[in-house]
């Protein structure tokens, strides 16, 4: 969805030269080796940089990240292929730039857009090897087991969002070190931060971006007040500084990163990386820039950079090398930090090619890595759509998924329209687009796919491809759009509504997701898009657990039914055909079906799902015999709490579940 980053915009809309035509980029060299940045050799330092136009590249070394005379200032030699070569001093330290000379003109310093290693602010890499930083154990850090993909259950938060409160109980706040602190504790001795995600039954966190990106200036003192999402990325294969407890020290982020992962993979947890290679902050001013002119980004026909991604500038992912900078790129993250998933921004930016390669270099490390990313667009491209990784081609995306807009905004309403309810909360003509993410996005017969609100096909091969949710960073917070939907609502009929809302996202088939706080009612105030709100805003208020301990318990209770029964999460569309069949003869604003005949060998026989949500009590035709009842409105047990004889049907009340099973 669109995201109105106007910093991003601000710094981004320089426009190319319009009178020179662009090159014919096709002709360029291409360099296939796997040694473009920094490279060692036990102590030996190697720097290749791709950059065919330039005259010359020079190679300048600094004492520190920032300010200073260079040290040293090193002509690089022309190597095979477009790219310049420079074997750094023995025992050489600190940092380094390069600046190429192209048609006759000196450009900008800038770190290769290979580093690993930065300076405060990214300004400078650093002549550090990563692989020698690594906190006590690194080596024996594993990923946690995963069976299959339909099995995950993904927990969104920020870095930052997950510590700041004061009561959180965590002291490294904004930290790598407080995402990775245990034991914590806030309002009323409630669990927080790395714990109570692992107590909420997630497998795997999405971290919103942790590379390093331009908006926040890491060299302000942490009394000043400053937060972004990090949607404006500067070096896509270094991790964000203003996370650490020293930014100036680039060791020091990536140990703590790692220190992150670590703990999170000694909790159970998976981690998954939230990858913005989609756009840069500043095109202008960019390595991608100085270096070889045009060639990383897109272009409208005047010669200005095209605007996909609503951020000034897309990136031009289908060229070769910016497709090898791509892949390596995450290839690297998987590698060197152990990041279990990645989570692509505006993946319909990119073209199905490179996704692909992305897949496959992954599964060349480990095939459970997760990939997904949003299957589309924030605006027109020149790329055609027919080679963009949206949606409607997620049928060329192997083990790839995308996220499911249709559910999302089939159960709470336009994520746009603030005002405009969704199936939870009682607007009829939603149905079709429900079903359609209960059955994961794949084909299914009883689906009718004229009525489904965007798609008007199936997009998904398997329930593994269909990411279901009704909320994520982006937009209203449920909470919030449930409020804006729904005025003169009690705080009574608004949690039935919320429970309603994750109810169908944790019984559908397919891999359900949850903005971290939702669990609990969080709220953001009504803010809709707070990219660069103060932590006041965007923190979790974990005096919330503590006031809606009922509804935390619901939340789960939902994710322990789902993990426990194989029902909810069959890995193939077959299957879902086979097993779940709509009940006939339902009223409008009601949903029902059946997962039958031990659904992905699940010990339950038959399992009924019942969703009214209409304000008032419904019946339901149900095939006559005795069923107990799982789930009833906001109360869980899997062991089950009332049994029902069933003559011809069942009353389920307004805004409200129903799940029962049948031995």
């Amino acid at each position: 969805m669109i995201r109105s980053l106007l910093l991003l915009v601000l710094l981004s809309t320089t426009k190319s030269p319009a009178a020179p035509p662009l090159p014919d980029f096709d002709s360029y060299p291409v360099y296939r080796g796997p040694d473009l940045g920094l490279t060692w050799r036990g102590p030996q330092a190697t720097l290749r940089v791709w950059a065919p136009t330039a005259e010359a590249l020079h190679l300048k070394l600094y004492a520190a990240g920032t300010g200073g005379a260079p040290t040293a200032d090193l002509a690089m030699t022309k190597a095979e292929d477009g790219t310049w070569l420079a074997a750094l001093p023995a025992g050489t330290a600190g940092f380094y730039t390069v600046q190429a000379t192209i048609a006759g003109r000196k450009m900008a310093e800038v770190a290769d857009p290979y580093a690993h290693a930065v300076g405060i602010n990214g300004q400078r890499g650093a002549v550090l090897n990563p692989t020698a930083v690594s906190p006590p154990g690194w080596p024996d850090d594993l990923r946690p087991a995963l069976k299959q993909p339909t099995d995950v259950v993904i927990g969104e938060v920020h870095v930052r969002d997950l510590s700041m409160h004061p009561q959180s109980g965590i002291t490294r706040k904004g930290k790598y070190l407080g995402v990775a602190q245990l034991g914590t504790r806030g309002p009323e001795g409630v669990t927080t931060g790395l714990e109570h995600l692992v107590e909420l039954g997630l497998t795997h966190v999405h971290l919103l971006p942790t590379n390093d990106f331009a908006s926040l200036d890491e060299a302000a003192p942490a009394s000043v007040a400053r937060y972004n999402w990090g949607y404006d990325p500067l070096h896509y294969s270094v991790p964000e500084g203003s996370y650490s407890t020293n930014a100036a020290n680039p060791a020091t982020r990536i140990s703590e990163f790692k220190q992150l992962v670590q703990n999170l993979h000694g909790q159970g947890l998976r981690v998954v990386l939230d990858v913005v290679y989609n756009h840069t902050a500043n095109a202008a001013r960019s390595s991608f820039e100085q270096l070889v002119p045009g060639y990383y980004y897109r272009h409208n026909p005047d010669g200005s950079y095209s605007n996909a991604t609503a951020c000034g500038n897309e990136v031009a992912s289908e060229r070769p090398m910016v497709r090898k900078l791509i892949v390596e790129s995450v290839t690297y993250w998987a590698q060197e930090y152990h990041a279990d998933g990645f989570r692509f921004d505006l993946m319909g930016v990119l073209d199905i090619e490179t996704m692909r390669a992305v897949r496959v270099a992954l599964d060349l490390q480990d095939h459970s890595i997760l990939t997904y990313g949003e299957g589309w667009a924030a605006g027109a491209s020149p790329l055609p759509e027919a080679r963009r990784a949206v949606k409607a081609n997620m049928g060329k995306l192997d083990r790839i998924a995308a996220f499911g807009d249709e559910l999302r905004d089939g159960v709470k309403g336009h994520f746009a329209r603030q005002t405009e309810p969704g199936f939870a909360s009682g607007q009829a003509g939603l149905e079709e687009s429900v079903k359609f993410g209960i059955v994961a996005a794949t084909q299914h017969p009883q689906v009718d796919y004229a009525k489904v609100n965007y798609s008007k096909a199936a997009w998904a091969s398997s329930p593994a491809q269909a990411i279901n949710y009704v909320a994520c960073h982006d937009d209203l917070v449920l909470w919030d759009k449930l409020k804006a939907s729904n005025k003169g609502a009690s705080e009574a009929e608004l949690i039935k509504m919320d429970l309603l809302s994750n109810t169908i996202v944790f019984t559908s088939q397919g891999i359900p997701f949850l903005p971290v706080g939702d669990e609990f009612l969080r709220t953001k105030g009504g803010a809709h898009n707070s990219f660069n709100q103060p932590d006041s805003v965007n923190q979790l208020d974990w005096a919330r657990k503590a006031r809606y301990a009922g509804v935390y318990d619901f939340y789960r209770k939902l994710i322990a039914l789902r993990r426990a029964h194989p029902a909810f999460r069959l890995p193939t569309a077959e299957l879902v055909q086979q097993h779940l069949e709509f009940l006939p003869g339902t009223h409008p604003g009601v949903i029902a079906y059946q997962l039958k005949n031990h659904a992905g060998g699940d010990p339950w026989q038959d399992i009924t799902v019942i969703f009214n949500g209409n304000h008032s009590a419904d019946s339901v035709a149900l095939p006559r015999g005795t069923y107990t009842v799982v789930l009833r409105g906001k109360e869980i047990n899997q062991e089950g709490f009332d049994v029902l004889e069933v003559m011809s049907g069942v009353q389920v009340p307004g805004s409200s579940a129903l799940i029962l099973i049948r031995q």
